[in-house]
């Protein structure tokens, strides 16, 4: 029984956790990449993995990675203009795509060891909202853009997608990745990006595409920078968000609800985003002109992963949707701190502005890990399943069954 200060402090009653007993994983991914290429390199990577692993171990392991890279990036380009050396941004490619890798492999390590549990689902896709801001992070860096609003859009955009795709998975009970999606293919372009800025340099995106192309009387002298953000803008768009709200209409069409009231769970995300426009974009910020677009991005993963981890939870749980966060109100505050002088005061110093994000980012960690581990300990409990380990007879039974299998003894179960 899970205790009540836990689901008094955090809904995790044991209602709710019932769900996790009967829980089926679902998902669709439609992508011709995923299915004719990857799936291949993924089925054969697993192998390597060893049979005591646990699966949220290895999903782990991939955010590790990226986290690493976000140090590297510290040490060598804090000013975010483009690494002098050439093996950080190979070490940057790297890293994604090992995340990339073991994200797409600890659901096959998870059935491989029979260890497959809604604890994986939800921590799964809770690091994918921490990573979010970080491996884009990475290429803010790798793309020179700078701590500038454009960098900011970089880091930021695709906290969008993983919302609406979390909102969609609330109401579908089901995974969709279409033809084109983030996890498959714009990680591997983020990827390439990062190698050809190795070989290039970063300058590459900047220069006249007309220069690589040709077609100077019709190019000009556009650039792969200048068509950036109408690119990343363009793609959620059009690419994403229908087929997420096309997704939802149909499964409260199946229901016989109407989908006007869920278009209300979009608050949290027009909080968020409204909040960082309005704080970034502010003329008497300074976040962007001294450089803290790296804290910011850490602050925001913490904020924005607990937003979507706890609509993940309401998924599995089937509870009700969560439209607020306790974290979403400093946010909002350093919006309106920034832009007190359209009320008529004084604007803020850049020293008391910085100390804000500081102090956020310390209440940020500090909430969310709190959370994290009342939840997993919670859910653990009720399960009787440790997190990141499986239990040395568990695991030395499919050792030994395996071993049996290839020596062609019958098989026998763990």
């Amino acid at each position: 029984m899970v205790s009540q200060k836990k689901a008094n402090a955090e809904c995790i009653s044991d209602n709710a956790l019932q769900h996790f007993k009967t829980y089926k994983y679902s998902s669709i991914d439609k992508s011709p990449l995923s299915y004719y290429v990857l799936r291949h390199y993924w089925n054969a990577c697993v192998e390597f993995l060893p049979l005591w692993l646990a699966p949220n171990m290895v999903t782990l392991l991939g955010f590790f990675f990226v986290l690493g890279n976000v140090g590297l990036l510290e040490l060598t380009d804090p000013d975010l203009q483009g690494p002098k050396h050439s093996v950080v941004y190979f070490s940057y490619a790297f890293g994604v795509w090992a995340y990339s890798t073991l994200d797409n492999i600890d659901g096959k390590q998870a059935r491989r060891t029979g260890t497959s549990s809604g604890l994986g689902e939800l921590f799964d896709h809770g690091i994918d909202s921490l990573n979010c801001t970080l491996a884009s992070l990475l290429e803010v860096s790798a793309m020179g853009l700078g701590p500038t609003r454009l960098g900011a859009l970089t880091a930021l955009i695709p906290t969008l997608p993983m919302f609406f795709s979390t909102w969609e998975t609330y109401h579908t009970h089901t995974l969709f990745l279409g033809y084109f999606n983030g996890p498959t293919e714009g990680l591997l372009i983020a990827s390439t990006i990062m190698v050809l800025s190795g070989i290039f340099g970063p300058q590459i995106w900047h220069r006249p595409m007309a220069d690589l192309f040709g077609h100077s009387n019709i190019l000009g002298l556009l650039s792969f920078k200048d068509i950036w953000a109408p690119l990343l803008l363009g793609s959620f768009f059009v690419a994403h968000l229908p087929s997420c709200i096309y997704n939802v209409a149909e499964a409260r069409r199946a229901k016989r609800l109407p989908l006007g009231p869920t278009l209300l769970e979009w608050a949290p995300m027009v909080i968020f985003t409204s909040a960082c426009v309005a704080w970034l974009g502010s003329p008497y910020s300074a976040l962007l002109k001294d450089n803290h677009l790296c804290l910011l991005c850490l602050t925001l993963s913490f904020v924005f992963g607990r937003m979507t981890t706890k609509t993940i939870l309401a998924h599995l749980t089937r509870q009700p949707y969560p439209y607020w966060t306790v974290l979403l109100l400093p946010l909002v505050g350093g919006a309106i701190l920034v832009n007190l002088p359209y009320l008529g005061l004084g604007p803020i110093s850049a020293t008391v502005e910085h100390a804000y994000l500081w102090a956020y980012f310390v209440l940020a960690l500090v909430v969310y890990f709190r959370w994290a581990y009342l939840v997993v300990n919670a859910i653990c409990e009720y399960l009787g399943i440790p997190c990141l380990t499986i239990p040395e007879e568990k695991w030395r039974a499919l050792q030994k069954q395996r071993e049996m299998n290839a020596s062609g003894l019958p098989m026998k179960n763990p």
